[in-house]
């Protein structure tokens, strides 16, 4: 076990942000209900050709099965794998007690997902003890509340706490004391880095840059050069053991969307179409609830080899209208399968509203090209507030949906 030390410079004393990370989520819950399946290979997911998996058990993934995995690739590395059929509201249900036994050790946590959260413990040591004292306590309060096993990393900033829970897996506790912060970082191979993808892990590699040690020592005019300034700055100040951010407890959406996979590949651009307006009224509804706008518009298509693409424009104006969102998306999807030639096979379409910013505050023109949308807009939730969501929608949307079901949008990495 490491032990606690003292540092400079500012840095907390002690290992006092915890990340709490709950072990193969779904699956987990799923296994309350069927302890017979306790110790044998488990995916949550779907029993068709189409579906992904949700969640693996650790006998699971031995066999290399994970989530995002699917099925028919799970079922051919592991023949023995017993499916389950998620239910995502038993794993909201889950989700919201734990995060209430969070808040009683604390009342820093910042949710990051349905089954993680970082909690910054300070001001708690008095009435609970040490950081390890309450991450033992915290683990202990969620096995006896709910029966689930969760894994805590702690440290002095919250990246370090996040890769410490990362490497307590499955079901154990990892203290980095902030003062030996370096010793564990150091090591670790730059994969292991926030931000570093596959692409920027080949570019840092062909410069000799494999562990994080490496990326610490290099220049930053150099790191620039091979990953760009923004990237440059980030991964330098976090291979070097540096990250200011707090605990935040209310957390703004960095983005909004919707996608939709489909039951079998599409190739009518006119249900595209349509359903592009249907992601594009939900995200906007979405962006209007929230009294925010959106710089830019981004959709995403899956074709049917599994080949996912992203197109995104940066709008003059911010906006929260439904029909500049759908005719943006339109666009960009038209540049990606253009009109006059064959539509390749969609399994997958999305749309995302992204760079937001409180509404009204970003814009600098004198007339607003929107104005007329959103007086429908405005119209058509006026009759959401009153009737519900069903209460009106575009002519367009009216036809039969047979042919598309709703994304299994919630995996569990843990």
């Amino acid at each position: 076990m490491w032990c606690n030390g003292v540092v400079a410079n500012g840095m907390r004393r002690e290992a006092s942000i915890l990340h709490v990370d709950m072990d193969s989520f779904f699956v987990s819950v799923e296994l309350l209900d069927r302890p017979e399946l306790v110790g044998l290979p488990v995916a949550a997911a779907h029993d068709t050709q189409r579906s992904v998996v949700s969640s693996a058990s650790y006998e699971a993934r031995r066999f290399g099965v994970r989530s995002a995995m699917p099925v028919a690739r799970a079922k051919q590395l592991c023949p023995q794998l017993v499916l389950v059929t998620p239910v995502f509201e038993k794993y909201r249900v889950a989700s919201r007690k734990i995060m209430e036994i969070f808040r009683e050790f604390t009342p820093l946590v910042e949710p990051l997902s349905i089954d993680e959260a970082f909690l910054d413990v300070a001001g708690s040591l008095r009435l609970f003890g040490s950081p390890i004292d309450i991450a033992r306590q915290l683990r202990a309060r969620v096995r006896d509340e709910t029966g689930l096993p969760a894994s805590v990393g702690l440290a002095g900033t919250k990246f370090i706490a996040k890769l410490a829970s990362q490497r307590a897996k499955p079901d154990g506790i990892l203290e980095i004391p902030p003062a030996r912060t370096l010793e564990f970082l150091h090591p670790l191979p730059i994969g292991a880095m926030w931000g570093v993808g596959a692409a920027t892990e080949r570019a840092l590699k062909s410069r000799a840059i494999h562990t994080v040690a490496d990326l610490a020592r290099e220049p930053l005019d150099s790191l620039r050069r091979i990953v760009g300034n923004a990237s440059a700055e980030k991964l330098h100040e976090l291979a070097n053991g540096r990250d200011s951010r707090g605990v935040e407890t209310t957390r703004i959406e960095k983005s909004i969307g919707h996608e939709e996979t489909f039951a079998t590949d599409i190739t009518d651009r006119t249900m595209i179409e349509r359903e592009l307006l249907r992601l594009s009224t939900r995200t906007s509804e979405r962006l209007r609830d929230a009294a925010i706008e959106a710089r830019t518009i981004a959709i995403k298509v899956r074709w049917d080899t599994f080949e996912t693409f992203t197109r995104s424009r940066t709008l003059p104006e911010p906006t929260n209208t439904t029909q500049r969102v759908y005719s943006t998306a339109r666009e960009l999807f038209e540049s990606l399968a253009p009109a006059d030639r064959a539509m390749r096979p969609v399994r997958l379409i999305g749309v995302r509203a992204e760079q937001l910013v409180d509404a009204g505050s970003g814009s600098n023109s004198l007339w607003n090209e929107d104005e007329q949308w959103q007086a429908v807009d405005s119209a058509v939730d006026e009759v959401r507030e009153k009737f519900g969501a069903s209460g009106l929608t575009s002519a367009r949307l009216l036809g039969g949906r047979d042919e598309v079901v709703d994304p299994r949008s919630l995996q569990d990495p843990g």
